[in-house]
């Protein structure tokens, strides 16, 4: 029956407030896809972007954490386009629920890291110094899951035949919204 209680106590403390989950000690984790692409027919492209997220929430709104990017894009009988990045990013969620969606929130991220693109067979490859910015939107669906969207400048300048590449990219994500220890901590102490 305690544990009972306990869980009813969680659920309702999590479902009480839509900006509980961008607290301070909160931890962020997740992803976003772009550029998914299954060609059925000639010339059969397939490409795909994956870039897993981790952040914590420094202070209520702020979260500040690290990216990995892996993307691939490639056809039959064409070049192969690889892409790869590792750093930080950093986050500020918008201070009040967006009216128009209850449980959504406006944010804007950036990124900073090193990373690189290199097409097979002498295209255009840059390794160096990435970069991004831009805003996005992320609808909680449940206290600790978001949906988003991003749209984001991508820059990466460098060395290797080409400069300095750059893009703007729309992608969509999915988030997981986890209690630090001190929210944890709290919840405990008011069950008892």
């Amino acid at each position: 029956m305690k544990k009972f209680t306990l869980l009813f106590v969680l659920a309702v403390a999590f479902a009480a407030s839509a900006s509980a989950q961008i607290q301070q000690g909160n931890v962020l984790v997740g992803g976003n896809f772009t550029n998914l692409n299954l060609g059925l027919n000639d010339p059969k492209v397939f490409s795909l972007d994956i870039t897993p997220k981790a952040a914590w929430f420094v202070q209520d709104n702020i979260a500040l954490g690290g990216y990995v990017n892996l993307g691939i894009q490639t056809a039959k009988n064409s070049n192969t386009t690889t892409s790869y990045g590792v750093g930080g990013l950093g986050r500020y969620y918008t201070g009040k629920d967006v009216e128009v969606l209850r449980h959504g929130r406006f944010f804007a991220e950036g990124t900073l890291g090193i990373g690189g693109v290199n097409v097979s067979n002498g295209g255009g490859n840059t390794n160096g110094l990435n970069f991004s910015a831009g805003p996005g939107f992320a609808y909680f669906v449940t206290p600790n899951i978001g949906l988003e969207t991003l749209l984001k400048y991508n820059g990466l300048g460098g060395f290797g035949s080409q400069g300095y590449q750059s893009n703007l990219n729309l992608s969509f994500g999915f988030q997981i919204y986890l209690p630090g220890k001190g929210t944890a901590r709290k919840v405990m102490n008011d069950v008892r």
